[in-house]
């Protein structure tokens, strides 16, 4: 077998088509078997603006003149599929004759691989995203149940430890009538109302510290002083009880449904920690919660009550109600106060 036959099987086995041109009017004056098999009507004569219609002969004419080289891509139909192939015309420095070399290797398989990357790429970016926006959604969800040190330490670890808060400030609410609220609406109307009351509720806790914990129907919690210990726990959760009594007053006169809030207000020590293990939620227990469900019960509609002793801290004016002394957690007799909101000039 002869070099040249040799070469012909090389050339056919990695699929480059060869073939030469005059350099003149870029006519074929000779192709290989790869290019017959790719072209089965190409003849020697053609031009080659007739085998790629898409390249511009003056564009390879004066690459050749200049630089002595030509590159491209080219894609035609061969047996119902597209083959894209590149394309390299060199010019023949050591002949004789004006002629350019053609080099065509068939580079399918690659554009078919570099499409599968770009799409697999698209694909990642896009699921990347989704799971960006999962993972914000879940995290939003994840604060709107805890304090945000807490979903720290259960993004970090994966647990949060219970922990004790000794000096936190209770603030516990429900609605007067809610029962015969809720049987006299239509539950969306329950579900909206109590939706814009408590994001306002949540609003007001915010601007003096307070960390709302829950809600279970009518029954609304917030506390101040935790996690982080503060000073002025008292002080914050009694300024947002007295907002949230004005705030349902003013919505009241332009609304159709009233609402009477019942407010108690307590301070002590609390244990906060992630109850559950697939239906989790942060929750807070202890002797200052129970003292303010408790004195929640002898609140009337619109009132605040509380302790002597947390009326002083809290600063604001209070009355002595007649109810009189009730044993509390600490199984000690405490005075009821009533916190009145129209004292509290600063809200």
């Amino acid at each position: 077998m002869s070099i040249e036959a040799i070469n012909e099987q090389l050339l056919r086995a990695i699929g480059v088509g060869v073939a030469l041109l005059d350099m003149s009017e870029l006519r074929l004056r000779f192709f290989n078997d790869t290019f017959k098999e790719w072209f089965p009507d190409i003849e020697l004569g053609q031009q080659l603006i007739d085998v790629f219609p898409a390249i511009e002969a003056t564009a390879v004419k004066q690459a050749l003149e200049g630089e002595g080289q030509f590159s491209s891509e080219a894609s035609f139909r061969i047996r119902r599929r597209t083959m894209t192939v590149a394309l390299t015309i060199s010019r023949a420095l050591e002949s004789s004759e004006p002629v350019a070399v053609v080099v065509c290797q068939n580079i399918s398989r690659i554009k078919e691989l570099e499409s599968m990357i770009d799409s697999y790429s698209m694909m990642v970016e896009r699921n990347t995203r989704e799971i960006k926006r999962e993972k914000e959604q879940v995290e939003k969800l994840l604060l709107n149940m805890m304090p945000r040190s807490v979903y720290d330490e259960y993004k970090t670890f994966g647990v949060v430890m219970p922990r004790l808060y000794d000096s936190v400030a209770v603030l516990c609410l429900d609605f007067s009538g809610f029962a015969q609220t809720v049987s006299d609406q239509d539950a969306g109307v329950i579900v909206s109302e109590l939706n814009d009351i408590y994001t306002a509720f949540d609003r007001i806790g915010d601007q003096f510290g307070c960390e709302r914990i829950k809600t279970v129907g009518d029954l609304y919690v917030t506390v101040a002083g935790m996690p982080d210990p503060s000073d002025h726990a008292v002080q914050s959760v009694a300024d947002a009880a007295v907002r949230f009594v004005r705030y349902l007053e003013k919505r009241n006169r332009s609304h159709p449904i009233d609402w009477s809030c019942r407010i108690g207000l307590a301070s002590g020590s609390v244990i906060g920690s992630v109850v559950g293990v697939q239906k989790y939620i942060y929750d807070v227990f202890g002797p200052a919660v129970m003292d303010a469900m408790r004195l929640r019960q002898f609140a009337g509609p619109m009132d605040i009550v509380t302790t002597e002793l947390f009326a002083e801290k809290a600063g604001h004016d209070s009355t002595l109600m007649e109810d009189g002394e009730v044993d509390l957690s600490n199984a000690e007799a405490v005075r009821l106060m009533r916190l009145l909101p129209d004292s509290d000039k600063g809200a």
